[in-house]
């Protein structure tokens, strides 16, 4: 019973993928263009999400800066989760939902791109960081699920809105996992040429 329930999981990851490969080919690559703009005329990628998704952030910004698959010169992303020292103040000042706002206008410069993790598409402090980042004359990258609720929104035509088709978190995450790879993975094909995925 358990063995089959694991198997579940598979099968529901997989069937979703391949189900959404079709819909999230433009938004995914619409990203790797708006992201590649602003890291070759100087820009930054500021990454933010809660929970697993702040997990997701780093591990983006992690492959970003240090290289994904291919050797290459380092780009430049900031995961804002990732600052306890700087969290824990923000957080507990009168209004906890600016925690992200708060460093999007500090670190953030127009041409900038905000890529902003959220399954539900409902929380408070990630809807603030897409407001500051308006406000800062950035794109915003936004991985949601469902139908992107409240972040859905608020985005405007000149940003990206990467929406898995699912209800569950669990699956949502996955696919956001893959679409961030294919982030990575877009932005050194384009600007290290094309060549076969490695093994």
């Amino acid at each position: 019973m358990l063995e089959q329930r694991i198997q579940q999981h598979f099968i529901d990851s997989a069937d979703l993928k391949y189900q959404s490969a079709e819909a999230l080919g433009p938004p995914i690559a619409a990203a790797v263009q708006a992201i590649l703009a602003s890291v070759t005329s100087g820009g930054k990628v500021l990454a933010c999400g809660t929970g697993a998704s702040a997990a997701l952030a780093q591990i983006f910004t992690s492959a970003f800066v240090a290289g994904f698959e291919r050797e290459r010169p380092g780009l430049g992303a900031i995961a804002l989760t990732a600052d306890g020292t700087l969290l824990a103040p923000v957080s507990a000042a009168a209004d906890a939902s600016q925690v992200f706002a708060r460093q999007v206008r500090a670190l953030g410069h127009a041409g900038d791109v905000l890529l902003l993790l959220s399954p539900g598409g409902n929380c408070a402090s990630l809807s603030a960081a897409l407001e500051a980042a308006h406000e800062r004359e950035m794109t915003v990258v936004a991985l949601t699920g469902r139908h992107g609720s409240r972040v859905a929104g608020l985005l405007r035509e000149t940003d990206v809105h990467i929406c898995v088709p699912h209800e569950r978190a669990a699956r949502v995450q996955e696919v956001h996992a893959l679409a961030l790879h294919c982030i990575c993975d877009g932005v050194d094909a384009q600007l290290l040429g094309e060549q076969e995925i490695p093994l």
